[in-house]
């Protein structure tokens, strides 16, 4: 008997004890997956995948699960696990209002103080609500400082520019212990004109201190890409920092909202309190700052964010690393023995996995958001979390905030022309070199299935096709 033959005769007894051995695991890749990712020139060693029905003991579809890779922002899956499973939905963060001093006539002859609680979600509209119940209060003028605190957070350094050297692009923002509006300034775009005539700018919250010079022009032709030629840049001058916005929009594309985060999360916070303070009729005859509130500071308001069910919802839908942060560092708030909040909150984040056993084999979490070239989380520990998640009381809050595909968040624009559109919930992610999804898809007999995959390479950002093609033979359930 030839070496060939031997090596062709072995192969196949080692396939069919391989096959009897783990008879639901399927190794090889779906037809219309494996030819998608050849079509796209991906290796299938670089892609993972895991599938599994939620009411099945076994996989039935596992591709190099337990490689260790980059999910980019499927990782908001594990920290929205690990929040889920560390606080319950209902979670809520409390701001707090104080103050030193008494009030007279209208004057708060002290300092007032903003306390953070690591809120995530302390949008423009609620920070005016709740100055506006100071107002409410009687205090028209403040005698001392206006002082915000965001010491509820111990954080390490954070350099937005480290990532990919776009500093004030929002989701490079870092978390703070007192997060206003996401750290981001709401650009409105109105290219009403001719071309060549400047574009209309609204940008809020209004942030004190900050110019904004708009170079920004209207152009002629198609919409297109209507992002592609703006830009922004900040410029020291001499009355304050003064943000310059760059570049062209059609006419054609008509209003368009755009974002930038100008400032560091302490002194946006400082700008925009100030300029909304003003705007509702209050005066400050100190200045507004940073700082710590003393322990003889009277408590005067307190405001709570949304439950921990919506914010998890708007990290999912809209993909929010700057949430993602947050929740981390508020999952590590109560170690005090890591180097820092984000730190510990990693580490919680392993030790609540590894409690619900699931595997954290190659798992590593540097900032719970995805957007890292270090954050690594196996197909097998993605499908393991959308498993248990399933069978935890929190299950309708935990698929509930993840994007339907083709109808909603960062899913919306996929499966359109697709009979599996609108039954698939997936979180996606993207960066240079790796795209992943993952998420729980309806078949067509009403069963529902947790999906994983992930693809690493020079040419994954073409993987969409393959992906979307697993999603559709899921649904297929054939």
């Amino acid at each position: 008997m030839t070496s060939a033959l031997l090596r062709v005769l072995g192969a196949l007894f080692l396939g069919g004890w391989l096959a009897t051995a783990h008879p639901s695991h399927a190794s090889a890749l779906p037809e219309p997956v494996a030819q998608a990712l050849a079509a796209a020139h991906i290796p299938q060693s670089a892609v993972a995948l895991w599938v599994q029905a939620v009411d099945d003991g076994e996989p039935q579809l596992r591709v190099n699960a337990e490689r260790p890779m980059n999910p980019a922002s499927v990782m908001k899956l594990v920290t929205a696990f690990a929040a889920f499973e560390r606080f319950g939905p209902a979670h809520v963060w409390t701001t707090r209002v104080a103050a030193t001093g008494t009030i007279r006539a209208g004057v708060l002859e002290g300092d007032l103080y903003l306390i953070g609680g690591a809120d995530p979600l302390l949008s423009v509209e609620r920070l005016w609500t709740l100055l506006r119940k100071i107002r409410a209060l009687g205090i028209e003028t403040i005698r001392g400082d206006l002082v915000l605190d965001g010491s509820a957070l111990r954080l390490p350094q954070h350099d937005p520019a480290a990532f990919d050297d776009r500093a004030l692009r929002p989701y490079n923002s870092g978390a703070h212990g007192l997060l206003v509006n996401f750290n981001t300034l709401n650009l409105t775009l109105l290219p009403a004109g001719r071309p060549g005539e400047r574009v209309t700018v609204a940008a809020s919250p209004p942030l004190k201190g900050l110019d904004i010079d708009n170079r920004i022009v209207i152009a002629a032709g198609e919409c297109g890409v209507w992002y592609r030629d703006l830009d922004a840049l900040l410029e020291a001058a001499p009355g304050g920092p003064r943000l310059v916005l760059l570049g062209s929009l059609p006419a054609s594309c008509g209003q368009r909202d755009w974002a930038t985060a100008p400032l560091p999360p302490e002194r946006f916070g400082v700008a925009a309190v100030a300029a909304l303070w003003a705007e509702l009729g209050g005066k400050l005859e100190g200045v507004a700052r940073p700082g710590t509130v003393p322990s003889d500071a009277a408590p005067l308001l307190t405001g709570s964010s949304p439950p921990l069910a919506d914010v998890v919802r708007e990290m999912n839908k809209w993909s929010s690393n700057v949430i993602a942060r947050q929740l981390l560092a508020t999952l590590g708030a109560t170690d005090a023995t890591s180097p820092d909040m984000v730190a510990g909150g990693a580490a919680l984040t392993r030790a609540l996995l590894d409690a619900a056993g699931i595997s954290t084999a190659g798992l590593f979490v540097e900032n719970g958001s995805g957007l890292s070239r270090s954050e690594s989380v196996s197909a097998r520990t993605l499908g393991e979390i959308l498993l248990t998640a399933w069978r935890r009381p929190y299950m309708p809050e935990f698929i509930a905030a993840l994007p339907v595909a083709g109808l909603d968040g960062t899913a919306r624009g996929r499966l359109h022309d697709s009979p599996a559109r609108g039954q698939a919930h997936i979180k996606t992610g993207s960066i240079n070199g790796v795209r992943a999804m993952a998420g729980y898809v309806l078949d067509r007999n009403g069963r529902r299935h947790v999906v994983a995959m992930l693809a690493n390479d020079v040419a994954a950002g073409s993987s969409q096709a393959a992906q979307d093609a697993l999603l559709e033979w899921v649904w297929d359930a054939r």
